[in-house]
């Protein structure tokens, strides 16, 4: 087996002067850096007293899933001789909070929209969504099955 490793840094922005005295008294605000690439401004779900301008770390979740579904899709449709020629997602998660205060999530769906070159392509295009699923490495490190909705259109010129 084959190990991947990744770093990144996390750094909290929201000492307001009194650090974490209570509650309230904190802002959720943070970045994630990766040397070389753009910074990723990060704060709690407004619900959790986040900043509703910067992503949270639930939607960074559906991010991932979403993302790594498509290359994983993308690279078998290359290899299939499926030619997609636009490819977009609107997924959507459950999260469930617990009596303690902690949470999960229950479910997260993916609504991948397909562009192909040709209609003839759109049985084998659906087809690939299930194997993309077994080969993404998100996917397979939830502890819930990811559900897929995919359409297919064709490009019209």
């Amino acid at each position: 087996m084959k190990e991947h490793q990744y770093q990144l840094g996390i750094k909290w922005l929201g000492n307001s002067s009194a650090g974490t005295i209570n509650y309230h008294g904190y802002k959720r605000d943070y970045e994630i850096i990766v040397e070389g690439k753009e910074l990723i401004k990060g704060s709690s779900d407004p619900e959790f007293l986040g900043d509703p301008a910067r992503y949270n770390p639930e939607e960074l979740l559906l991010a991932s899933v979403s993302s790594c579904h498509m290359l994983w899709y993308l690279h078998l449709c290359s290899k299939a001789g499926v030619i997609v020629t636009g490819y977009r997602d609107q997924p959507k998660g459950i999260m469930l909070e617990t009596a303690g205060g902690g949470g999960k999530f229950s479910s997260i769906d993916l609504f991948p929209e397909v562009t192909l070159s040709n209609i003839s392509m759109t049985g084998r295009a659906n087809s690939l969504h299930a194997k993309a699923n077994e080969l993404c490495f998100i996917a397979n490190s939830l502890n819930f099955k990811i559900k897929h909705h995919p359409t297919c259109i064709v490009a019209t010129l």
